[in-house]
């Protein structure tokens, strides 16, 4: 597609949304396709960013009393068997282990032997391995509950994959607790999905809906999930995270049995939850521009990328010493409980390329320096989420490293703001069939990916309903709760598709 625009990423969002995406991946240098199909290659950019986004969450389990294990890839296919409607929801997606070594054929090419006596599955999810370590584990109600979180890849097996939101294989966490009564783990469900729900506020910048998944969309065994729900720039939902209340369902199928303090024999209630690298597409939708990636600070992996600018080796001396001492001085000054991030990018590269790369790599703050800087002691910093032709006075040096921390905090509050006013602004109480045609309908033949938004109202669960929102490529993406500040108490009223009386109000919206 020709350039139509003096933009560093082609083409643009109002061009071609799914396409700009997988571009703002390159141009940021996050990831590429690996030569195993529907896999991905995390570059160190995108991994850096993973790591900031493990060590805030892992921080955050740890103060909820949560700690750390690790369980096997590979789960025996009876474990999955246990759970009916667990073995069901997964089935299609798995990947199966038959055989245990590789011999030469009579052709010279490897092949598969050494059977196995069970297949063994790749885990796409964990409750039944870790059912079966919590069956050994749990004896008495002095042994509840059991805080369990673990970090891993899984995989699941993708037919169409894109990029950190769908790929065969990915990188997660998925926590798991067992609790002697019902109410400490619905408890515990809502304590997470409000963990999440902060993570995404306060370091995503990312304001999300919580709410109740429908019958329909709850994960394969659960009696309720919960989940998070984000609006992204082209107005689609993306599903961010989710946490699960399992009941008894899979106590009962693995045996996780405890005497309880009247001594009785009680089956242990459970929960799971998990996010993964889709917060970091989540990220990249929800912030990004036409010039690339665009970074909360909190989450970024550098704050500051200082840009030394120099000619022959007379200038290069005292500007590379100036940004040394520079850098000292940033890193001497802590924000967000933690010192400045930053570094001096002084590879043999343009002027001009070297700074658009920063930019399409979401750097917070870039900062050229030259000679004249050093001359005048002040810096002219660029924030990144400020526009390309925005120009401030240039600032003195010692102003610049005293108020490093509020720029910062500025910009974080900035992209929030922005991302919930596209929210707010793409968001309607719906109270008929034909609004909710006219909102999904997009509003340009030649880019579909331009509708509505997300759409409030009240559903029935049933199949007319289903059959209607499948027409529009609509999903019920939660039921807020009721505790959401943004919608209140749901009342009794008409459902919009079938005009049955239902209580059920719900986020619908097109999504990923």
């Amino acid at each position: 597609m020709a350039k139509t625009a003096q933009t560093a990423v082609t083409p643009t969002r109002a061009e071609d949304y799914p396409e700009w995406y997988q571009q703002v991946i390159r141009a940021a240098d996050l990831a590429e396709p690996s030569p195993v199909r529907g896999c991905m290659v995390i570059k160190p950019w995108g991994y850096a960013l993973w790591e900031n986004i493990v060590r805030v969450l892992d921080r955050m389990f740890k103060d909820t009393g949560h700690v750390n294990a690790y369980f096997p890839l590979f789960i025996p296919l009876s474990f999955l068997e246990k759970e009916a409607r667990h073995v069901e929801g997964f089935a299609k997606e798995c990947a199966v282990v038959t055989h245990h070594r590789l011999e030469a054929g009579a052709d010279g090419r490897l092949v598969p032997t050494g059977e196995l006596e069970e297949p063994l599955v790749v885990r796409p999810t964990s409750e039944t391995i870790i059912g079966a370590m919590f069956a050994k584990w749990v004896q008495s109600y002095r042994d509840l509950p059991i805080l369990i979180n673990q970090w891993a890849n899984i995989v699941r097996w993708e037919m169409r994959t894109r990029l950190f939101l769908r790929t065969t294989e990915f990188l997660w966490q998925e926590g798991h607790t067992a609790h002697a009564t019902r109410e400490e783990a619905e408890a515990e469900t809502r304590q997470m999905l409000g963990v999440y729900a902060t993570f995404a506020h306060d370091y995503m910048a990312m304001p999300v809906i919580r709410g109740e998944k429908t019958a329909g969309e709850r994960f394969p065994g659960a009696v309720n999930t919960y989940a998070i729900e984000a609006m992204m720039q082209d107005r689609k939902a993306l599903q961010a995270g989710t946490s699960h209340f399992l009941g008894q369902n899979f106590s009962q199928a693995q045996d996780i049995k405890f005497l309880s303090s009247a001594g009785q024999e009680e089956y242990a209630w459970t929960t799971s939850w998990g996010v993964s690298t889709r917060l970091i597409g989540a990220l990249i939708m929800a912030h990004s521009d036409d010039n690339g990636l665009v970074l909360p600070p909190r989450l970024a992996p550098q704050h500051v990328v200082l840009l030394p600018i120099y000619r022959g080796d007379e200038e290069r001396g005292p500007v590379l010493e100036y940004c040394r001492r520079l850098l000292a001085e940033l890193k001497a000054v802590r924000y967000d409980d933690e010192p400045v991030r930053a570094q001096i990018d002084d590879r043999d590269v343009s002027r001009a390329d070297k700074k658009w790369q920063q930019v399409k790599r979401g750097v917070p703050i870039v900062v050229e320096i030259g000679p004249r800087d050093l001359a005048a002691d002040t810096l002219m910093p660029k924030r990144r989420d400020e526009a390309a032709g925005d120009k401030k006075p240039a600032i003195g040096r010692g102003q610049f490293v005293a108020t490093i921390s509020t720029e910062l905090t500025a910009m974080q509050q900035n992209l929030f703001d922005r991302a919930l006013a596209l929210r707010k602004e793409n968001t309607r109480t719906i109270l008929s069939l034909g609004e909710f045609v006219t909102f999904f309908t997009p509003k340009n033949a030649d880019n579909p990916e331009i509708h509505g938004g997300f759409a409030v109202c009240h559903v029935a669960e049933c199949p007319e309903t289903e059959a209607i929102l499948a027409q529009h490529k609509v999903t019920i993406r939660c039921m807020p709760l009721a505790d959401d500040p943004s919608f209140g108490p749901p009342g009794p009223e008409k459902c919009i598709f079938t005009g049955r009386d239902t209580n059920v109000r719900a986020v619908l919206a097109k999504a990923y």
